[in-house]
This record gives C-alpha cells, sequence and structure tokens, in this order.
C-alpha cells in the first residue's frame, strides 16, 4: 500500500512526511525543498483483533490493544503551474505521485504562500486555487497521455484487434490503473456501446476526470490550519472534497518530544502530558503551550486522521489477520496474530492467500475462519477483523 503525498512547493509537505514515517528530510521555506521523492514507513491504528481476547497479543505494533498497520508514504516534489508541460519538476512529480495507490494534497489552508510557494501575508491567498490548479495539472497530464495513444487504439478497436477497456489499461498500465477501474467509468458514462471514433471531446475530458478520480482517490489535508482565524474556509470546500484540518508542525514536534522523553502522546491522540520527572527549557514550555492551543483550536493534529481516513473512507480498505494455527490464533512461533493485511472490502479468501504468497495461493484448498471455526472456500468474502488459517498443498519457497 502505497500512498502520495502532493502539492505545491512549500506547504507543509516534507514537515508531514517527517511527522508521519519520524523520518528525517529536508524542510524549507522555499520551493523544490523536495527534488528526489522521500520514501518512508508509517502507519494506519485500529482496534487490533486481541481487544476481543482475555490477552493481548503482544505484537510490536499493538500498543494496548491499539494495533499500527504500516503503509509506504511517498513525498513528491513540489508542483507549479504547468507542470504537465514540465515547468518545474513537473514529470518527475506526475510520474511519481501517480505511482502512489491513492494521494494526500497537503494545501496551505491559511493561505500564507501564492501559487508558485512563496511567503505572503496569512490570508491573502486562497487554498482553493490550489486545489483546482493541483487537479487541473492531473487531468492536463492525463489528456497527454491518451492523445498519444488514442489514435492507434482507436485503429486497433475497429480492426477488433482490442477492447476498449484492455487498450486502455495497457496504456495506463505504468500509472496502476486498473481495467476495472477503467470498466467502471466507461460503465457510468454509457461508453461502451458508443464507438470511441465518435466520443466527443467533452466525453473525453469527463472520462480521464472520472478515471483520475476512482483510480487515484484523493484527501485534502489542510495544513497550517491552526494559523487560521477560523476554519470556515474548510467547511466550504467539504461541499466537493473529503477535507481534513491539519497541524504536522505540531505533529513533528510532538514526536520529538516523545522521542526525547518529555511528553506521553500517542498519534492520533486528542492530547498529551508533560513528564513529572523532566525538567524543561522555556523554549520546551513555549512549544508545548503553542501544542496544547492547537489542541484546542483544531482537536487534533489531523496528520494520524488523515491517513486512517485516506485507507479506511476514501479506499475502504478492511483489516485481516493471516494465522497458520486457528485455536491458538498464532503463527508456527506461537506469536499471536502476528500479521494483519490491508486488503480491498470485496477481497476473499483466496486473494488473502496470494498476499501471503504465491504458492500459497496457487495451492489454496480451502480457509478457516479463526473465530467462528467454520471452514470457507476461496470465493468466500472477507470482513473487517477477520482472523483466517490458510490450507494449501503448498508452503512457501
Amino acid at each position: 500500500m502505497q500512498i502520495g503525498l502532493l502539492g505545491k512547493a512549500n506547504v507543509g509537505k516534507s514537515t508531514f512526511f517527517s511527522a508521519a514515517t519520524e523520518t528525517v528530510v529536508q524542510t524549507g521555506n522555499f520551493p523544490f525543498t523536495t527534488i528526489e521523492p522521500n520514501i518512508g514507513v508509517t502507519h494506519v491504528k485500529v482496534d487490533c483483533a486481541c481487544k476481543s481476547l482475555q490477552k493481548r497479543c503482544g505484537n510490536n505494533l499493538c500498543v494496548d490493544g491499539t494495533r499500527f498497520i504500516p503503509i509506504k508514504l511517498i513525498d513528491v516534489a513540489g508542483l507549479v503551474p504547468g507542470a504537465h508541460d514540465g515547468k518545474g519538476l513537473g514529470n518527475q512529480f506526475l510520474t511519481d505521485a501517480m505511482k502512489a495507490d491513492a494521494l494526500v494534497h497537503v494545501v496551505d489552508i491559511s493561505g500564507s504562500t501564492d501559487i508558485q510557494g512563496q511567503p505572503v501575508t496569512v490570508g491573502t491567498h486562497d487554498p482553493l486555487e490550489d486545489i483546482k490548479f493541483v487537479e487541473d495539472e492531473f487531468d492536463l497530464w492525463f489528456k497527454q497521455l491518451f492523445d498519444r495513444e488514442w489514435s492507434k487504439l482507436t485503429k486497433e478497436i475497429e480492426q477488433k484487434r482490442a477492447k476498449i477497456s484492455d487498450g486502455l489499461a495497457r496504456r495506463f498500465t505504468g500509472l496502476g490503473i486498473k481495467e476495472a477501474d477503467i470498466d467502471h467509468v466507461l460503465n457510468s458514462m454509457s461508453l461502451k456501446s458508443k464507438k470511441p471514433t465518435e466520443w466527443s471531446d467533452d466525453e473525453i475530458i469527463k472520462f480521464l476526470k472520472s478515471l483520475r478520480k476512482v483510480a487515484k482517490p484523493m484527501i485534502i489535508a489542510a495544513n497550517k490550519a491552526d494559523l487560521c482565524e477560523d476554519l470556515t474556509i474548510t467547511k466550504n470546500i467539504s461541499e466537493n472534497f473529503t477535507i481534513i484540518p491539519c497541524s504536522a508542525e505540531t505533529e513533528l514536534m510532538l514526536r520529538r518530544a516523545v522521542k526525547a522523553g518529555l511528553v506521553q502522546y500517542v498519534p492520533g491522540g486528542d492530547d498529551f502530558q508533560g513528564k513529572d520527572d523532566r525538567q524543561l527549557s522555556d523554549e520546551q514550555n513555549k512549544a508545548l503551550h503553542l501544542a496544547k492551543n492547537v489542541f484546542t483550536k483544531i482537536g487534533v493534529t489531523g496528520v494520524q486522521k488523515i491517513l486512517n481516513s485516506i485507507i479506511f473512507d476514501i479506499m475502504k480498505l478492511i483489516v485481516v489477520y493471516p494465522v497458520e494455527d486457528e485455536s491458538k490464533l498464532s503463527n508456527k512461533d506461537g506469536q499471536i496474530l502476528p500479521d494483519a493485511r490491508l486488503l480491498d472490502s470485496s477481497a476473499t479468501a483466496k486473494e488473502l492467500a496470494f498476499t501471503i504468497h504465491q504458492d500459497i495461493g496457487n495451492g489454496f484448498l480451502h480457509a478457516i475462519d479463526a473465530k467462528t471455526k467454520q471452514r470457507i472456500g476461496a470465493d468466500h468474502q472477507l470482513k473487517n477483523g477477520d482472523v483466517i488459517k490458510i490450507v494449501s498443498t503448498l508452503s512457501r519457497g
């Protein structure tokens, strides 16, 4: 699972990345601080399946019944207008971003950076302009890729050497776009019954916009929300986008304070506590006071909430726990609930087997629901929180 961080320059993408992954990267108050994409591991958090057990699983990614599930996060170069034509680091940006399964668009909701990413007075730039320009750049880039192949593809279809959905999937394969996504959009627009040569320009543009939204779902991270006088603007934007206020800088500061042993704080929590046995400097006290103000204003720092929302609300994934011993809910070494997998909500038992190992999937016989002890077949649709043992004729390796 790979989530891309995108946005114009100087909106706090790299700070968000550092806060989420606890990875030190270069940050700065100028465009193109990030040139090569930063790649790190962050986590979404859920109630672990062990919460319903009499004892905790003991997994190092489970904290008091809260399970942290790793996902990959990519912080790509800042975007500037004209990226689809190669301006700035446009071609690299778009290529890196499209490797992701979903996108977090980090926006300076305080309006303190102009369209080029240069600092301006808080509230003098309209964040809606940023949201629109990023979407436009993606759509224009999609259109360029589409136009390069469209003439050739329509000829193949007319000569019955290709089907429209398969042909488009092959041409967009480098962007991770699935044929099922293309089929979904074609059906929703009733384009399958129409010859591709008869598609209007408006239909093509609408098709590409819809494909982008389905194949690369996006959430708006309203960063620097603590600098806003009020959050009315987020309510206006939420009519058309999923948007969550955040302060990446506050989250980063708190995670560093936890590492230094100064505070107790769990990512996604709505508060933190100082440690009585630690003497703080005036500067540290001031920073923690500012963090308290952020919690008062926006409730949480928002970073963890955004990660969870893109995975579970936007992509609608579920968590499934594969085990080797269905009675002990463990692997062969006795570790309880050793793994947690993020799967599509329509995933089947056999599809889970393939995520464990190709051989396990190829030799699939049946599975066992460890909670009910019932045998389930290959096409059995899994549910969130399922604990599953796969029975296969083949072993890994």
